[in-house]
């Protein structure tokens, strides 16, 4: 980041009161600041290349791959494995113990007996263990329809059904993609400082860019023939991601609180361009077409959130329409613009901010370079108790309400014993309340709020009460963090997961959120973004359309 005296012009930053509601962060849109645009600026800043040394594969595409690529230095390998998986095992659901394919990101350049080690055990993924030279674990599925039409259509000498291809935008969608010393592979420690990979998810996204390029290969290779470059750049990777993720955001509240001060910092740097240049006006009125372009392409079974959708398609237009040679050519013009977004709702609110965050990469780009953060919270138990009760009322009002009330602790969290996965239950219609997960954390600063004295310190009042050391620990972390923590009941009876995947897919970069309840959706990654051989424009393709 910028130290303080280049730093350049800011309007204030929004309030956390606003921005830290599930509703606006279920809102959240990919920004040129998400991990995997971030990745190929840096791929396509070295010339990275990607090699393909081992390509064992039957007629049927079945075997296994290495592709290689250098990185900030470092040579990273995707060991891809392909299986004929019979159709009554294809499943999305974490359940599953098979898949169509499987994928390990390996430190190097395996050689002929490591590769043999991860293609005997990267199908089996939870039921086997890996080594340090392990860094990302993944598998996926095909999607079957698309997949075998992609591949008898190629065999027959035509391309894919372009509508086929814009419907369904990935030839493989994953279903986890584990970093971070799961089953024994590398902890984030091992690879954090190097150049290229110390963002937040930066392994894991370069496994999910090659992985893209694999199902590329693999599907003209079974098909005997080359995908048209239209249709496989807006064949993207598909994800499908469930309850698994939601509580990464509220047991990483300051890592979360470097992800959204930088966006929003970013946000308030933009609203404070005086003027435009020619240049920039022009590509911020070509970026609001290819929004509106990528709006009208996305549909969704979900009637909620194809009303969503239909909310920016019909608002959109006005948004445009304020956007006069006159005003965008005066003083202060984004500023202006955003102003009158506040008549719209929060769906459009927030694809406006990302738009408007897009072609200023030289004045926002630095800041990704804050969106890692090796801080943990601390306890201080100097502070006094006064001073605590004054930052609940700051900070925490929202959460100081009565909980005996069966709506307001609807639901718990706890972990299958299964799975090692998160979960959510009813608690008053279902067994398991004994297990919950801390994940409660309006309840036990309430709780905290309750007993709280007026007088003394900190250390006093936890030497008799230290079953509030947590929640202490959590408002202190707050003050200094004021993006860090979700301002709303996370086990009420409103609270829909979803809204915390959406935040936290977009800063992966994705888009096309597909939801199918309020506990899991689909995405697309990488859908528009350049092929292997084309890191040379590796800058432009934030809401990509399929209408080129």
């Amino acid at each position: 980041m910028l130290d303080d005296q280049s730093a350049p012009a800011m309007m204030p930053l929004r309030a956390p009161s606003d921005v830290m509601r599930l509703r606006r962060m279920g809102a959240s849109f990919p920004t040129r600041l998400s991990f995997l645009r971030v990745l190929l600026r840096r791929l396509a800043g070295e010339n990275s290349q990607v090699t393909r040394p081992v390509w064992n594969m039957c007629e049927n595409g079945f075997g296994h791959a290495v592709y290689s690529i250098t990185l900030g230095g470092h040579v990273y390998s995707l060991v891809a494995v392909s299986t004929d998986l019979p159709p009554d095992q294809r499943t999305d659901r974490v359940i599953a113990t098979a898949w169509d394919s499987a994928y390990v990101l390996y430190d190097g350049v395996p050689d002929t007996q490591e590769i043999a080690r991860i293609v005997a055990t990267a199908p089996h993924q939870e039921a086997s263990r890996y080594t340090e030279s392990d860094l990302v674990l993944s598998r996926a599925n095909k999607s079957v329809r698309l997949f075998a039409h992609a591949v008898d259509a190629l065999r027959a000498g035509r391309q894919p059904d372009a509508d086929l291809v814009q419907q369904t935008g990935y030839l493989m969608r994953t279903t986890a993609v584990y970093g971070n010393g799961k089953f024994g592979i590398a902890d984030r420690d091992v690879f954090a400082d190097r150049p290229g990979l110390g963002g937040p998810f930066m392994a894991e996204m370069l496994t999910v860019w090659l992985i893209r390029g694999f199902t590329h290969d693999l599907v003209e290779h079974v098909g005997q023939a080359l995908l048209d470059p239209h249709l496989k750049r807006h064949l993207g990777i598909g994800n499908s991601t469930g309850l698994g993720m939601a509580p990464f955001l509220v047991s990483h509240p300051l890592l979360l609180n470097a992800w959204i001060t930088a966006r929003e910092t970013a946000l308030a740097r933009v609203r404070a361009v005086e003027f435009l240049r020619v240049d920039q006006i022009e590509h911020l009125y070509n970026l609001m077409s290819r929004a509106a372009q990528h709006i009208a392409e996305w549909n969704v079974p979900d009637k909620i959130g194809q009303g969503r959708i239909d909310q920016i398609r019909q608002e959109w237009p006005g948004l445009t329409a304020i956007m006069t040679p006159e005003l965008m050519s005066g003083g202060y013009p984004l500023d202006q613009l955003w102003s009158a977004a506040e008549t719209c709702g929060i769906d459009t609110q927030e694809c406006l901010a990302a738009l408007m965050i897009e072609p200023f990469g030289a004045l926002v780009d630095d800041l990704a370079d804050a969106m890692a953060t090796d801080q943990t919270a601390t306890l201080n138990p100097a502070m006094t108790c006064v001073e605590l009760g004054d930052a609940l009322a700051r900070d925490w009002a929202w959460a100081l309400c009565d909980y005996a009330d069966p709506k307001a602790c609807h639901q718990f969290w706890y972990v299958s014993e299964a799975k090692a996965e998160p979960r959510l239950g009813l608690r008053h219609a279902e067994p398991g309340a004994e297990l919950e997960s801390p994940l409660d954390i309006a309840r036990r600063v309430a709780d905290l709020a309750a007993d709280l004295p007026k007088t003394g310190t900190v250390a006093a009042f936890l030497a008799a009460n230290p079953h509030h050391r947590a929640a202490v620990r959590r408002v202190q972390s707050l003050i200094a963090a004021p993006y860090s923590e979700i301002r709303d009941n996370l086990i009420g009876q409103d609270c829909l997961p979803i809204d915390m995947l959406r935040c936290k897919l977009s800063f992966f970069g994705a888009a096309k959120f597909d939801p199918k309840s309020d506990r899991w959706t689909r995405i697309t990654l990488c859908q528009g973004a350049p092929l292997r051989d084309e890191l040379d424009n590796a800058d432009d393709w934030w809401l990509p359309t399929f209408a080129a």
